[in-house]
């Protein structure tokens, strides 16, 4: 937890429960982190503070939206999951708690978002191993831990001065972990336990396997509708507005490059009559590049004319850019481009 604070230093200090130390000061508990946050925010110009979800949850509309206007950045604390998993008599219901904390995570998100806050970044400080069968033996590290002064053990973790080494156990300098001080850590090898009396086994995490030490960053980004906008096409054509062939090369220009505020735009075109006949293949085409050169933003499309066309020599037709509506199976035009068929000839192409 201590590790998602801003800090340059983090130390493990010398107590029963092995609290972690931010730039010297402890960081036990939610006034602690605000202080922490706030000296840190202090050099940055910005203001920033911390508040626990469920109390969050509890502000009506005007004060929630006042914190976030007196404040840049606003850390949210959410704990469900470990106050669940870490009891013995209760970590069989640790599943239950994480559908019951992304539920709650989704009412912070709408109680954010609702208070103006538009830049959201939701993570956590660890994951976790749960077995809900009862556990074998094997399942348990048969490693003794044993050190000149071992200050905290856990199913999953070891802390203490001058451990002893054991081959079940894998063993941290504070340093090899970017630590400050002089206390070292031992972790079980793969998934095992460390056997400790009263406490469940079940639920555990504080080691080094990948479900422990990965975690997801989810990143929200709430945009208002009057900032958001839709890459413009371009139909960039040839000298000559003729068709004298069985087929029509075009070249489709994307305005801008699609960014966080510029989304990209989804067309189908063809060639079609002034009745409105389709008298070419069609193509789905979609304009989302993200660069910044011109050249890339750049589509070229090749349309082929069916033999239709061959009935309407030297007559108007139009080479027509649609959009879908939202949420609907129906279309508008986006942009239409006329062209005169006047060919000589049919083409091998036709079909």
């Amino acid at each position: 937890m201590s590790a998602l604070l801003p800090h340059e230093n983090l130390e493990i200090i010398d107590h029963p429960q092995a609290m972690v130390n931010v730039d010297g000061y402890s960081s036990q508990g939610t006034e602690n982190r605000r202080k922490i946050i706030e000296k840190a925010f202090e050099k940055r110009e910005k203001k920033a503070t911390v508040i626990q979800g469920k109390d969050l949850l509890t502000l009506n509309r005007d004060d929630s939206r006042s914190l976030f206007r007196e404040h840049d950045v606003v850390y949210v604390y959410h704990n469900k999951i470990d106050n669940i998993g870490d009891k013995l008599v209760t970590e069989e219901q640790v599943f239950e708690a994480v559908e019951d904390a992304c539920s709650d995570l989704i009412r912070l998100i709408k109680k954010l978002t609702g208070a103006n806050a538009s830049n959201l970044l939701i993570t956590a400080d660890h994951g976790f191993i749960y077995q809900h069968r009862v556990l074998a033996d094997s399942d348990f590290s048969h490693a003794e831990v044993n050190g000149d002064k071992v200050i905290k053990e856990n199913r999953r973790f070891v802390i203490g001065q001058d451990l002893k080494e054991s081959e079940g156990l894998r063993k941290f300098k504070a340093k090899d972990m970017g630590l400050l001080g002089e206390l070292e850590i031992q972790i079980p090898k793969s998934i095992n336990r460390l056997r400790i009396k009263g406490s469940g086994s079940r639920f555990v995490h504080g080691g080094a396997t990948l479900q422990e030490i990965i975690i997801p960053v989810v990143k929200v980004n709430k945009k208002r509708r009057g900032d958001l906008s839709t890459v413009e096409v371009e139909v960039i054509r040839n000298s000559t507005s003729t068709i004298t062939s069985g087929q029509l090369a075009v070249t489709f220009y994307q305005q801008e490059p699609v960014t966080d505020k510029v989304q990209p735009r989804i067309l189908k075109a063809g060639i079609y009559t002034q009745t409105g006949e389709l008298i070419s293949d069609f193509h789905d085409l979609s304009f989302d590049s993200p660069s910044e050169n011109p050249r890339e933003r750049e589509y070229k499309v090749r349309f082929i004319l069916t033999s239709n066309a061959n009935t309407i020599n030297n007559q108007e037709v139009f080479l027509r850019l649609e959009e879908q509506l939202t949420d609907t199976s129906h279309f508008k035009e986006y942009k239409s481009v006329p062209y005169t068929i006047r060919r000589s000839f049919t083409s091998d192409f036709d079909f």
